[in-house]
């Protein structure tokens, strides 16, 4: 059966007040970024609590769902027949077809569930769910009525034109991307960072992302796979500028001068430092990270305790509660973990002290800190980069992969 139009039904929207315009129009937009992509013409629109898709010419059904399942907003996605005439027969009759072209097995029980929005439509809804009920047995005798379980359940809303549907294909939930503001993600290149931009872009939030980078140390193969993880999350967050910061001096200096159990510490110190400010410059309210409680020594309680103490916005942690195995279930889900296991070293496995403290104490760690007096950094800007500049140390470029802003496609 080829569908025309489709029934896009969101949940969360639907508890807003007044200003629930704004995120049904924030919805119909990323609908449209989504369908750009997809071959063929279509028109996103509302209507009286609804959000509908119609397409205008021939196009491919599965690249359409899996283009709109990818939309944070989406409850559900229904494929539907709509009708302007609203004639009673007819209608009856558009029913059983409607059936008998969905449903080749007619072995099922179903149940008709009538929607009167257009008060003036002369036949109750009670009164269509019998007539409708009565019609599809006596044309499919092998089916049966289940009103509390059935297989099928046969959507028919009578509006300003007739809605009939019964497929309901879930969506990904969550809030139109760009509803709540906008985040820096600390992409790191493992498994966990990409699963918590997924997540906090679901909640609406718009990502931008930093990743560090330590050449020699890791190799141009570890960038490209940072990348491609960038863009795997943009297939739901939409474009995202991705930040490359060369943080090789900085790792070094640390290391000559501070004690190596406490190397991870002061240098993810120093990566919240650095993700902040550039938060600031591109508007960034909140940093995001995908750490952990207790899965490694940078993220015991008083890891996180002692990384925090050097920001000034809030760092959302998504993951914060998670176990591996539920990470990496996300992450699988999004498309994520292949690319994640790759075997590229990262700038925080490069350095990493035998026994790192894990309950590190905050006064100790200051007083290593005074030893990086040559690490005052400020940022200022130089022919559109970012430029961080020390007694040691010129640091950074900022890379934007997606310069055509088209879900993270170079």
């Amino acid at each position: 059966m080829v569908y025309q139009s489709f029934l896009i039904k969101y949940a969360e929207i639907g508890t807003k007040g007044k200003n629930r315009y704004l995120f049904e129009d924030a919805l119909i937009k990323q609908i449209k970024n989504a369908l750009k992509k997809v071959e063929g013409s279509f028109i996103a629109s509302k209507e009286s609590g609804r959000i509908y898709v119609q397409a205008l010419s021939e196009y491919d059904y599965d690249e359409v769902i899996e283009a709109l399942k990818k939309v944070f907003g989406i409850a559900w996605i229904c494929p539907m027949l709509q009708l302007e005439d609203k004639d009673y027969e007819n209608l009856k009759k558009v029913v059983v077809d409607y059936i008998d072209q969905a449903y080749p097995d007619k072995h099922f029980t179903f149940k008709v569930d009538s929607r009167r929005a257009d008060k003036n439509y002369p036949v109750r809804s009670e009164q269509m769910n019998c007539d409708f009920g009565e019609v599809i047995l006596n044309a499919f005798p092998e089916t049966s009525v289940d009103v509390h379980h059935p297989d099928v359940l046969v959507h028919v809303e009578i509006r300003k034109v007739v809605n009939i549907y019964s497929l309901m294909i879930p969506g990904p939930g969550g809030m139109p991307v760009g509803t709540n503001g906008k985040a820096t993600l600390l992409l790191s290149g493992g498994i966990d960072s990409p699963v918590a931009g997924y997540m906090i872009a679901k909640r609406g939030v718009k990502i931008d992302a930093v990743y560090f980078h330590a050449p020699p140390y890791t190799s141009d193969r570890a960038k490209q796979k940072v990348v491609d993880l960038a863009k795997l999350v943009a297939r739901y967050s939409g474009p995202i500028p991705l930040h490359v910061v060369n943080f090789t001096d900085i790792q070094l200096y640390i290391y000559e001068q501070c004690p190596h159990e406490e190397l991870t510490i002061i240098m993810r110190r120093y990566m919240m430092k650095i993700a902040e400010e550039i938060a600031k410059k591109s508007d960034s309210l909140a940093l995001i990270t995908g750490e952990s409680i207790g899965q490694v020594a940078s993220q015991t309680v008083q890891s996180l305790a002692a990384t925090n103490e050097v920001c000034t916005m809030p760092v959302f942690r998504p993951l914060i509660g998670f176990d591996k195995q539920e990470i990496i279930d996300i992450s699988e889900k999004i498309g994520t973990f292949e690319t994640s296991i790759q075997p590229f070293e990262d700038c925080c496995t490069i350095f990493v002290a035998k026994h790192p403290v894990t309950k590190p104490n905050l006064n100790i760690i200051h007083k290593s800190e005074t030893k990086l007096e040559g690490l005052r950094w400020r940022q200022r800007k130089s022919s559109g980069a970012i430029k961080f500049s020390s007694k040691k140390i010129r640091i950074l470029r900022s890379e934007y992969p997606f310069k055509n802003h088209v879900s993270g496609i170079i």
